[in-house]
């Protein structure tokens, strides 16, 4: 199947989700904010602390953002780990503990400190004329986890906590496409922050949406899988880059575009793709080709 056949039923999917309450989700909490640096901030918040059910998402969000208060930005810019970080305790997102949330907010001090806002960090890294953002997300992440971490865990270095930054709980806020992760609530966060419609905020002005890399999650993986949008079958960032690639194919200057309408229809579990259901609830069928397992074996 070529992979122009797909564009006007993914079309289609993206127009009938690109409202703001076309689905729950995170990003709704983000929106309740109208000032540009306060969107920065809640936005990585909550893509941040997106894995797991969407209902605990939620709830883990709501929990951090009634401690930060209706001005985000301002409580950031004035974070003081020892000061404030008795107000997270018992503030728990699965294996991500309350020094971990305030060992993120403190790092989003200090990249405001010295870049201004968080936008203003990451373009330090970024180069307008690279193919895609994974470089940058490499400087990214790996600039952040080399600021001062000290003052939220104590002493990193302590051989007798036998402790590294790679190793810390805020590390799993950052990882890098140089390590294979696919990086999703970071790709997450970069798509509420740059692209601009219904659904997604455009807060970022200097960065290319066409840059983008979807954020890679298990329901991408199965929609990706079952429209044949990558070859891969272990997740990882080569996957979410020739899913990428395939949707750029259909839109060069904005392909994460169908991100959101792909994600939510795995959610919904209408994606047959390895299951006796095939594309009976599919509002793709006909475009996708789902594999039905039988007997423990896939029929084509």
């Amino acid at each position: 199947m070529q992979i122009q056949r797909l564009k006007p039923a993914l079309d289609g999917l993206y127009a009938n989700f690109n409202h703001a309450d076309s689905a729950t989700d995170p990003i709704q909490i983000v929106r309740r904010f109208e000032r540009d640096d306060d969107r920065e901030i809640v936005g990585f918040i909550a893509a941040a602390l997106a894995f797991g059910r969407v209902s605990s998402v939620l709830q883990s969000i709501e929990r951090v953002l009634a401690v930060i208060g209706a001005a985000p930005a301002a409580y950031v810019r004035q974070f003081d780990p020892r000061r404030h970080a008795p107000s997270f305790a018992g503030i728990v997102h699965r294996w991500t503990r309350e020094a971990d949330i305030v060992a993120m907010l403190w790092l989003l001090r200090q990249m405001i400190d010295r870049a201004g806002s968080v936008e203003g960090f990451f373009l330090e890294g970024y180069d307008a004329a690279a193919d895609d953002i994974a470089d940058a997300l490499d400087s990214f992440s790996t600039r952040a986890m080399a600021l001062d971490l000290d003052a939220a865990y104590g002493r990193v270095a302590d051989a007798s906590a036998g402790s590294r930054p790679g190793r810390l709980g805020v590390g799993y806020f950052f990882p890098r496409p140089s390590a294979g992760s696919g990086c999703k609530r970071l790709n997450l966060f970069l798509r509420w922050m740059v692209r601009r419609d219904a659904l997604d905020l455009g807060v970022w002005k200097r960065v290319d949406p066409a840059k983008l890399i979807v954020p890679l999650d298990t329901h991408v993986i199965r929609v990706g899988r079952c429209l044949r949008l990558t070859t891969y079958t272990s997740p990882g960032w080569r996957m979410a880059r020739d899913i990428t690639a395939s949707l750029r194919k259909l839109d060069p200057v904005d392909p994460v575009k169908y991100d959101f309408s792909v994600c939510h229809l795995g959610m919904m579990n209408a994606c047959g793709f390895g299951r006796a259901q095939a594309d009976s609830q599919c509002p793709l069928r006909g475009a996708c080709r789902p594999r039905i397992r039988v007997r423990g074996r896939p029929a084509r």
